[in-house]
């Protein structure tokens, strides 16, 4: 079933629309909350909150790319479960993520705030459509999907050194065009 039919579903309030994104998205929803969550049981419990979220704001909203708005969801809910969790402990391979991306991003403990978020969102995604299709595809799998540098070399059947130096290259270009566009850093 194609997105659009999926979302009729939900602003028909038809149950099926959860069935139906589970079929469709479920894997990779799944796969999304536990490279985050490293923890089974956490990911479902996230994935199925995500489709209770789903439900509740599609009424409201209509998404453009449900895939990414439903990724979103579930992503959100996946670090709020982290944050739960580490409380006793972490998830090393989550937070070198969020680490690396820290020297490219602007802090957003300013008094004064100076960038805005959905700004920023615009000016990275402007990024990385300049990007080679297989270097936007690994940034994006590394810092949105949070896979590891071993699985996302594994996949491309390259060593993790290549992916490694690819994602620091793109770090170093993304502060580039983020100063160029004004964000203070």
């Amino acid at each position: 079933m194609d997105d659009t039919s999926i979302i009729k579903l939900y602003w028909e309030r038809d149950e099926n629309a959860v069935r139906e994104t589970a079929a469709k998205y479920g894997k990779l929803c799944i796969k999304l909350s536990e490279n985050i969550l490293n923890n089974k049981s956490d990911a479902e419990e996230c994935v199925n909150d995500s489709y209770l979220t789903v439900w509740n704001r599609i009424p409201d909203e209509r998404p453009d790319y449900f895939s990414a708005f439903l990724c979103r969801i579930v992503k959100n809910l996946s670090l709020k479960r982290l944050e739960h969790n580490t409380a006793q402990k972490r998830n090393p391979e989550m937070l070198v993520s969020l680490d690396e991306l820290q020297e490219c991003l602007p802090s957003d403990n300013l008094p004064e705030k100076s960038f805005d978020a959905r700004l920023l969102g615009k000016s990275i995604s402007d990024f990385l459509r300049k990007q080679k299709e297989v270097d936007r595809c690994i940034f994006i799998r590394r810092y949105w999907y949070s896979d590891s540098v071993k699985a996302i070399a594994e996949d491309l059947g390259v060593k993790e050194d290549r992916i490694s130096v690819t994602l620091f290259r793109m770090r170093k270009k993304l502060k580039i065009h983020l100063e160029k566009e004004g964000f203070c850093l």
